[in-house]
C-alpha cells in the first residue's frame, strides 16, 4: 500500500480556487522583471520569501499587487499560467478553474487581452501537454467600485465566450456584496457563471448576500458560515461548493493552526467543501501540500480524501459527462489503493 502523501499525490483532482497571479514564485518574479527591465524592491529571493509573513488579507495584497508589476507581455502570463499548471498536473490536478484579476493589470496600462491571451495560451498548452483542462474566471476587485467593474466587464467583450464565470476577489471587510449586485446581474445575463469570495474575513451576513443578492453558483472560502447554523443547513441542503483553503487560511491567521481548522467539521456537517491552494507562491503550497497538511492537521482518512476530490469534480463548471468521467477514474484509483 503506499502511503498517504503518495496517495494524495496521485488522487485525481479539480482545483476550484487559484488565483493565477498568485502562483508567482519568487523566482519569477525576479525573471520577469529582468526580462521587462522593472525595478522590484528586494534584493534576493530569501529577501522575498522573508516578507511573506502576514497579518490579515491586507497584509498579503500590498505584496501581491507589488508582484503583479512584473507581468506586462502575454508571455509573461503564458508562462506563469504553465508554471502553475506544471505543479498542479504533479499534484494530480486534472481540471482546474482559475482566477485571474483584470483590474490588477489594466490600471496598470497593461491591456485587457494581453492577460487574456496569454492565459487562455498557456491553457491551451497544458491541455496539450499533461491532458489537463482548465476554465478561466474574470474577478472584480472588490475595493473598487461598481463603475469600474462594469468597465472591466465591458473590456471583456471579445473575450466571453472564452471566460466560463465572473468572480469577486480582494479586500473583503467593508465591501459587501451587495455593492456589485448589479453587475453580477448583467454578467449572469451574459451566461456567466457567478462566484464570490465571502466568509474568509467578513461576517455570515456576507455570504447570505453572495447567495441572495450574487446569486452565486459556488461560494469562495466560506469558512465563517459555520457561526450560523442555519446558514450551514441553508448550504448543506442545497449543495453548495466551499472551495476551502487550509494554508491559506493558517498563513492569513484566519485560522489558528492547522490543527485547528474546520475542514473535517464541515464535511461531517454535509457541507461540500472542497480543498485549494488560493495564492500558492505566498501561502506555502500547492493543492497536494493543502490536502496534505489538512490530513495531518485533521487526521483526514482516505475516505475524507476521497470525498473531498470527489467534491472537487461534483462543484467543478464541467460538463456532467465529463464530471462523470472523473468520477469513474477517482473511484478506480480509490479501488486499486484502498
Amino acid at each position: 500500500m503506499i502511503d498517504t502523501d503518495s496517495f494524495i499525490a496521485g488522487l485525481p483532482k479539480a482545483e476550484l480556487h487559484l488565483h493565477i497571479e498568485g502562483s508567482l514564485e519568487p523566482e519569477q518574479m525576479f525573471e520577469f522583471a529582468r526580462r521587462n527591465q522593472v525595478a522590484i524592491p528586494y534584493a534576493s529571493v530569501e529577501e522575498v520569501r522573508a516578507a511573506y509573513q502576514f497579518s490579515n488579507l491586507q497584509d498579503f495584497l500590498d505584496i501581491y499587487y507589488a508582484g503583479a508589476d512584473v507581468l506586462r507581455t502575454e508571455e509573461d502570463f503564458r508562462d506563469l499560467a504553465l508554471a502553475y499548471f506544471d505543479r498542479a498536473a504533479a499534484d494530480g490536478v486534472r481540471h482546474a478553474e482559475i482566477f485571474f484579476d483584470p483590474q490588477t493589470h489594466t490600471d496598470r496600462g497593461i491591456p485587457f487581452g494581453v492577460a487574456a491571451n496569454g492565459l487562455l495560451a498557456g491553457m491551451a498548452e497544458a491541455e496539450a501537454k499533461h491532458g489537463l483542462t482548465s476554465k478561466l474566471i474574470l474577478c472584480f476587485l472588490r475595493h473598487l467600485d461598481e463603475e469600474e467593474a462594469f468597465k472591466t466587464l465591458g473590456q471583456a467583450q471579445p473575450w466571453i465566450d472564452r471566460i466560463e464565470a465572473v468572480g469577486l476577489d480582494s479586500s473583503e471587510v467593508g465591501h459587501p456584496p451587495s455593492k456589485f449586485e448589479r453587475v453580477f446581474a448583467a454578467a449572469a445575463a451574459m451566461g456567466l457563471k457567478r462566484v464570490a469570495h465571502a466568509g474568509e474575513e467578513g461576517p455570515p451576513e456576507y455570504i447570505y448576500e453572495a447567495l441572495d443578492l450574487l446569486k452565486i453558483d459556488r461560494l469562495d472560502h466560506g469558512n465563517r458560515a459555520l457561526e450560523n447554523p442555519d446558514l450551514v443547513t441553508r448550504l448543506a441542503r442545497s449543495g453548495m461548493t466551499l472551495t476551502v483553503c487550509p494554508l491559506s487560511n493558517v498563513k492569513l491567521c484566519n485560522v489558528a493552526s492547522i490543527d485547528e481548522h474546520p475542514i473535517d467539521r464541515m464535511l461531517a456537517l454535509g457541507l461540500r467543501a472542497t480543498i485549494n491552494s488560493d495564492d500558492p507562491a505566498y501561502f506555502g503550497g500547492y493543492v497536494a501540500d493543502n490536502y496534505r497538511a489538512a490530513a495531518a492537521g485533521r487526521r483526514l482518512d482516505r475516505k475524507d480524501l476521497v470525498t473531498l476530490a470527489r467534491n472537487s469534480f461534483l462543484g467543478s463548471f464541467l460538463p456532467d459527462e465529463e464530471v462523470s468521467r472523473h468520477l469513474a477514474a477517482l473511484d478506480a484509483y480509490a479501488e486499486a489503493h484502498a
